[in-house]
């Protein structure tokens, strides 16, 4: 799935005044769904949304390792995806070559170079 507007897909990201990294989305006012990116309605239900921010705290819902090149990584890296706590499911890399331990506590740390979302995971 693309995003609503054409741009990059990726979550964006900010710092916090706490220094906390949080995902910048938005929440339905009628169903309280959680999205990642800036969606003009609710993906659920239709109605009008506002923004919030996510995170910077998650759980690993699901992790693994590419081992293939893909234009701008080089392999083998971790990806995983995180339920940010309160908010939506995110997809973001993971530090090191080792998939994440599902039900890990995994924290946002902000993007890479590259503009991808990065976490820490527990071990």
């Amino acid at each position: 799935m693309s995003s609503p507007t054409g741009a990059d897909p990726r979550p964006e990201i900010h710092r916090t005044a706490d220094g906390d990294w949080v995902v910048a989305g938005r929440r339905c006012r009628a169903c309280a769904e959680p999205v990642a990116y800036a969606w003009p309605r609710c993906p659920a239900c239709g109605a009008e949304v506002e923004v919030a921010h996510f995170g910077p705290r998650g759980t690993v819902w699901s992790s693994t390792v590419v081992r293939i090149a893909v234009p701008g990584h080089t392999p083998p890296y971790a990806l995983a995806y995180v339920d940010l706590d309160d908010g939506p499911r995110v997809l973001a890399h993971v530090a090191g070559d080792e998939p994440a331990p599902i039900g890990g506590a995994a924290w946002l740390i902000g993007a890479s170079d590259d503009g991808d979302l990065q976490v820490e995971v527990a071990r």
